[in-house]
């Protein structure tokens, strides 16, 4: 899964090279800790890439040890049981140790283990990495989504007559696109996002928004022009009929960016969301094609729409689905997914 084993023991060499060839690890030249304490910090970093094994160490040795390896970026968790291991647990990213461990490692790691079995490790590893996944998701979505409704919005003010959408659609909206997104901790990660390490980058929420952000305006432009010329919605007194054909279109383009962007694989087809958030997300869709046309609509200021304005919808969304899957593989191809 990406994680490299480091075996870091006060035992003598020759033991530790046995053990390490009974449980499968590659044992390599061990790095003794007479080697270690010798050495300065900037020749100890590269020296704890080189090596799997080290032996001999004192617990400042082991915590030298894990400092480097966190100096070089990598994220560190520490495995011990003993008094030596404290310092060490201590100075990982991550200290993990047993129940039967001393009381002082116990003390100073951050996890510790109720069962004799490391596949808890492994099954950990899966579960964080499924949730920086979901949680890069929500950002990436809200961020463009949102970057691309303010961006829709300042078009829109500087040509017509009247607001593009009242302060309530807006609330309306983002209260339902927020609903459809709760399920989002539940959803599956595809295998491959999850098979090697994850790294945050602050940088590349910044880009996405940028690049998918103004894919949501250009169709919220189109539907602008249909509202305009079509259902000629170019009125103070039509301005309802305007608003309430945005709020349709802008919130079902909105709900459907959930499974455009939840994955760089196709959605439906190669990769398929988790029922809690497929269900959400067509609950909401479906009541946002119901609120114009139910009884509620006055209350939020909305207006039925004519029958021919579904068939352009469903235009509308089918370009919206092709171009954002088009987008997509042009970034992947640049950029890559994660």
């Amino acid at each position: 899964m990406g994680v490299t084993i480091k075996v870091l023991t006060g035992d003598n060499a020759q033991v530790t090279a046995q053990v390490c060839a009974q449980v499968g690890l590659p044992e390599g030249q061990a790095l003794l800790g007479h080697e270690v304490q010798a050495m300065s910090d900037a020749e100890l970093a590269p020296a704890v890439e080189a090596h799997q094994v080290f032996a001999k160490l004192s617990p400042l040795d082991k915590e030298r040890i894990v400092r480097a390896l966190r100096s070089q970026g990598h994220v560190v968790g520490f495995m011990g049981d003993g008094i030596n291991d404290a310092p060490a647990l201590r100075a990982a990213d991550l200290g993990i140790s047993v129940d039967s461990a001393v009381d002082i490692a116990k003390e100073a790691a951050d996890i510790i283990l109720l069962e004799k079995s490391l596949m808890v490790l492994d099954e950990g590893v899966v579960q964080g990495r499924t949730t920086f996944c979901n949680l890069l998701k929500y950002i990436r979505m809200t961020a463009s989504s949102n970057f691309g409704n303010v961006l829709s919005v300042l078009v829109a003010s500087a040509f017509l007559p009247f607001l593009p959408m009242l302060p309530l659609h807006l609330l309306v909206q983002n209260l339902l696109y927020d609903l459809s997104q709760i399920g989002i901790p539940f959803d599956r990660v595809d295998e491959d996002l999850v098979a090697a390490p994850l790294q945050w980058k602050a940088e590349d929420i910044g880009r996405f928004m940028l690049f998918f952000g103004p894919v949501s305006s250009v169709f919220d432009l189109c539907t602008f022009g249909v509202m305009w010329w079509v259902f000629s919605a170019n009125t103070v007194a039509a301005q309802g009929l305007f608003q309430s054909g945005w709020f349709v279109v802008g919130l079902l383009t909105q709900t459907l960016i959930v499974h455009m962007i939840r994955t760089p694989r196709l959605p439906w087809l190669q990769s398929r969301a988790s029922g809690v958030l497929t269900g959400l997300t067509a609950a909401v869709m479906l009541l946002g094609l119901w609120l114009p046309a139910g009884p509620l609509a006055h209350y939020f200021k909305l207006q039925p729409l004519p029958a021919a304005f579904y068939g352009w919808l469903a235009a509308l969304l089918l370009g919206y689905a092709l171009l954002t899957t088009a987008m997509k593989r042009f970034y992947i191809g640049r950029f890559g997914w994660q």
